[in-house]
């Protein structure tokens, strides 16, 4: 009995790029779609242990919308390690400071943990705004409903 599962080669692995235009979309709908094309999901080749998947640009980063009192509840927290050192800031005041890491730390926590989530990542670019410097790049447009 043979076993006839596909598994993708580092030679087989063809990378393009897709610009995502953020504006008005869901927070978590856009960033389960994007780390599905980070991963390489959306490809008949997509092997788990590899690295299968596609740059990602996202454009209008501070115009993302979030359902319900998200906005006012959500609280992203990061420790110093030192007593008394746990921090919280609300999505709202993130969204007004950096908007860009919103949506990185949306995704990354959509990634596997650990080197391969860490290579992903480093195939995502969000911008605040509509410019981008990865013209030469020539994305495709990726429709987020």
């Amino acid at each position: 009995m043979t076993n006839n599962t596909y598994m993708a080669k580092k030679a087989d692995i063809k990378r393009s790029w897709y610009i995502v235009d953020a504006q008005d979309k869901i927070l978590g709908r856009l960033a389960s779609k994007v780390a599905a094309v980070l991963k390489g999901k959306h490809k008949p080749i997509y092997t788990p242990h590899l690295d299968t998947g596609d740059g990602v640009i996202v454009i209008n980063a501070s115009r993302i919308k979030v359902t319900g009192r998200k906005l006012k509840q959500k609280v992203y927290l990061r420790y110093s390690g030192y007593q008394g050192g746990q921090k919280g800031v609300t999505l709202e005041n993130m969204l007004a400071k950096r908007p860009t890491t919103v949506i990185q730390l949306a995704v990354s926590r959509m990634l596997p943990h650990g080197p391969l989530g860490r290579d992903m990542i480093k195939k995502l670019k969000v911008y605040a705004d509509d410019k981008h410097p990865h013209q030469t790049q020539k994305p495709i447009t990726l429709e987020i409903k």
